[in-house]
């Protein structure tokens, strides 16, 4: 997973350039690999939680770059977020979790919920405690 955030980083780190009076370029590079990194590494975990990781990351590492290069950055972590996504729904298909069984609580209006419950688990965020009364009864 960690060849999306390096592509990232190695597309973008010529054209770092902080302001002067804050940090070297040097430590500039290093925060932003390090935002990639953890980016992507939220991404392969948690997919479903994380909305729009691309502008996320963005937001996160725009301070480093001059404006004359924050769109081309922005499109360089659009596109390498999007395989990242692709690539994590092909895993996931081919590994047959594909489809998952929606949370099993109901709303307060009695419709069935139609979050994504965690990993391994029944009930989404939301209804997890409810996980917790069914194992100690």
């Amino acid at each position: 997973m960690f060849r999306f955030s390096r592509q990232i980083y190695i597309e973008v780190k010529d054209a770092v350039d902080p302001a002067p009076d804050t940090i070297s370029v040097a430590e500039a590079r290093r925060r932003i690999l390090t935002a990639c990194e953890s980016t992507i590494e939220r991404l392969a975990r948690d997919a479903r939680y994380f909305p729009k990781p691309a502008r996320s990351l963005f937001q996160e590492i725009r301070y480093y770059f001059p404006i004359t290069e924050q769109a081309r950055v922005y499109y360089v972590c659009e596109r390498y977020i999007g395989l990242a996504q692709e690539f994590i729904r092909e895993e996931l298909e081919r590994q047959g979790e594909g489809v998952v069984a929606p949370c099993r609580a109901t709303t307060r209006k009695g419709k069935p919920c139609q979050r994504t419950p965690l990993p391994g688990r029944e009930y989404c965020p939301s209804h997890s405690h409810l996980e917790e009364h069914a194992l100690s009864s």
